[in-house]
């Protein structure tokens, strides 16, 4: 029989599928390469479209916060401004209640009765005085009860002393202003 060496053949065949497959292997190598470097440049793209907008969120988180510390200052001297017209507010209230406290000593002081000082503190009242006798004394105490801006008369010291062919009593009492309440008229002690 006649023989064939089918070898050169196979071998040519088999040198041209390791060169297909070497140039698939390179194509897919290649493919390969050029979809990461898409992807890498790709992501690349995005982390600095990201970058760009944190910049500018932190460039307007900045501008915020300076419009914060604005508003927290006015706010700051909103309450102080406040705080003035309340206390401007609250002496105008009290101007007249001076004149009403001055014309009400001079209304419940019986006669024979001479005030030396007069101290306010607060809504406390400190007189000090001199009398033609301790009855008197009561008297103002009563007269100050019965007062519509005065409570609560508390006597401290009365002291009888000599005075020319007398004697008079020096007394030190106090008492409480009363005070009106805001708009409502009604009285407060």
């Amino acid at each position: 029989m006649p023989k064939i060496n089918l070898l050169p053949w196979r071998e040519a065949l088999r040198r041209k599928r390791k060169q297909e497959f070497l140039v698939a292997l390179l194509g897919a190598v290649l493919v390969g390469g050029l979809v990461s470097y898409g992807a890498k440049l790709t992501m690349q793209s995005w982390i600095s479209g990201q970058n760009a907008r944190n910049a500018l969120l932190r460039a307007e988180i900045v501008e915020l916060d300076k419009q914060i510390e604005e508003i927290l200052g006015l706010e700051n001297q909103k309450e102080r401004l406040l705080a003035r017209m309340e206390i401007i507010e609250q002496l105008q209230k009290a101007r007249p209640q001076a004149v009403h406290l001055v014309d009400e000593l001079v209304n419940t002081l019986p006669e024979g009765v001479h005030l030396v000082e007069m101290r306010q503190t607060g809504g406390q009242i400190s007189l000090k005085g001199s009398a033609q006798s301790s009855t008197r004394v009561s008297a103002l105490m009563r007269n100050i009860d019965s007062s519509e801006w005065l409570r609560e008369p508390a006597l401290d010291v009365v002291q009888t002393v000599p005075a020319g062919p007398g004697r008079n009593a020096q007394f030190t009492l106090f008492a409480r202003e009363v005070t009106l309440e805001d708009g409502t008229g009604e009285v407060v002690q």
